[in-house]
This record gives structure tokens, C-alpha cells and sequence, in this order.
């Protein structure tokens, strides 16, 4: 069975923050359904996340992704320091 999904958002989360951003009407074709749940909202509200707003969640999500990326960069570069290779995620599909 297809699903329609209106007023749809999309949840960000970094660290303790998260931000939602409406994103609106979804179709989505039953063949990609794989689990569908309702959000009990009385225990949505016990979590002890912090909501932000949508500029500050997208700055934190950009900030958390270049130390990831920072971070991926010096492990590749002490592997080669130690003559050793990693093939990069975009080759793998060569293989």
C-alpha cells in the first residue's frame, strides 16, 4: 500500500539539539515501506533534547560534519604515514 504523508517535517538531530524543518506532502510507493510508527507526543515531551531553530541546527549539522570529515582526513593521513592505504568510499564500487 502507498502512503501519503502531509504536513510532514524532517528532524535533525546533533548532540542534545534538534531543529524540524516542514518539508509537506509525501508520497511514498508501498515497495519502499518498511516500518511505519506513531510518535506517542506525551513522551515526545519528556526527552530531554533542546529545540533550536532551523539556522542553528543546519550551522551545528555543517559544524558536526567538517570535524567528521577533519577527523576521517587525519586517520587516512597516519595510515599513509605508516605505509599503509585506504581505498576511498567512492572506488569501493570499482571493486
Amino acid at each position: 500500500a502507498n502512503l501519503v504523508l502531509h504536513q510532514t517535517v524532517e528532524r535533525i538531530h546533533v548532540s542534545k539539539k534538534y531543529g524540524d524543518i516542514p518539508r509537506g506532502i509525501f508520497v511514498v510507493r508501498g515497495e519502499n515501506v518498511v516500518l511505519l510508527g506513531e510518535i506517542d507526543l506525551e513522551k515526545e515531551s519528556d526527552t530531554p533534547l533542546q529545540q533550536v531553530s532551523i539556522e542553528e541546527i543546519l550551522e551545528e549539522q555543517r559544524v558536526e560534519q567538517q570535524a567528521k570529515q577533519e577527523s576521517e582526513k587525519l586517520k587516512v593521513q597516519a595510515l599513509k604515514e605508516r605505509g599503509l592505504s585506504v581505498p576511498r568510499a567512492d572506488t569501493l564500487d570499482e571493486y
